[in-house]
């Protein structure tokens, strides 16, 4: 199976970008479909009140449980005061997974990343190309796991994103998604320096198209394990921290990633030597 682990759906409220008038996913399900992704990770449209838009949230995830897990979106200076009863809310009566900030409202907080770790979630946090904000958080809290989106920068700042590789080698709680990331040798370099367990594919959809993004990890010519773990692993080993205080939705949801992650095991079939004629990465940058 493959996951999708970023990608947004709702209504924004404040209608001066896509981002925040809108992101319907009807275009997206026919395209993630086509293209062989089976789960998708969402969060809400940029938003001036994140209580409706993780609850509008929780009402489309529902009404696709099969395909979508929930992660939600947090102000944290707006919301501050509030986060953990937020997140906690999401997790117990919605079963979302995890949580998402961005830069453009605010950058990590203790308290953002106190309530991550009361629930153990993985906050994927936007970090708008301030790449040194992660020597903050990601040593201050080791028992998080930090995913950062674009390898650090959705505008291509080509400095933040080789800091990023630098930093994802560095700290074993920091991730990197590679939606939007268009120096594709960065992704190429993060492989070849042994992160392979820490890189996660994303679309950013539905304003970027999943299969494009995904041509990206095929194109890598990886082993099939390797690339396995890129498109699934290593997003659903962070899912799994889960708060043993979880229950109703948040245990269903749990239940339903190990079905998934079961069902992955088992309709595995050959091996490495089935892709012959795959370039390795190294390969990909002569």
């Amino acid at each position: 199976m493959i996951v999708d682990a970023h990608c947004h759906a709702g209504q924004g409220d404040q209608m001066t970008a896509p981002w925040n008038t809108a992101a319907p996913l009807g275009k997206y399900f026919a395209r993630a479909k086509a293209a062989g992704i089976g789960c998708t990770i969402v969060v809400p449209a940029f938003h001036t009140d994140y209580d409706a838009a993780n609850t509008e949230l929780a009402q489309i995830v529902a009404r696709h449980p099969r395909k979508l897990i929930g992660f939600a979106f947090v102000h944290p200076v707006r919301n501050a005061g509030n986060i953990l009863g937020m997140v906690s809310r999401a997790v117990k009566q919605w079963g979302f997974r995890g949580i998402k900030v961005h830069g453009a409202d605010a950058l990590p907080t203790r308290e953002l990343c106190e309530a991550a770790r009361h629930c153990r979630l993985p906050i994927l946090a936007d970090i708008t190309g301030r790449t040194h904000v992660i020597d903050m958080f990601a040593p201050e809290y080791p028992d998080v796991d930090f995913i950062i989106p674009h390898l650090g920068s959705f505008a291509d700042d080509w400095r933040a994103q080789q800091q990023v590789v630098d930093k994802i080698v560095r700290y074993p709680n920091v991730h990197a998604d590679t939606s939007g990331v268009r120096r594709f040798d960065y992704i190429v370099e993060a492989v070849q320096r042994g992160a392979i367990t820490k890189i996660i594919f994303g679309s950013d959809g539905p304003w970027l198209h999943p299969a494009v993004e995904l041509h990206k990890i095929r194109v890598l010519g990886l082993p099939r394990r390797d690339e396995e773990l890129i498109l699934s692993g290593n997003i659903m080993r962070l899912l799994r921290r889960r708060s043993a205080a979880l229950d109703g939705a948040g245990r269903q949801a749990g239940h339903d990633l190990a079905l998934r992650e079961d069902r992955q095991q088992q309709h595995r079939q050959g091996d490495d030597q089935r892709r012959g004629g795959k370039r390795s990465p190294a390969q990909l940058v002569e």
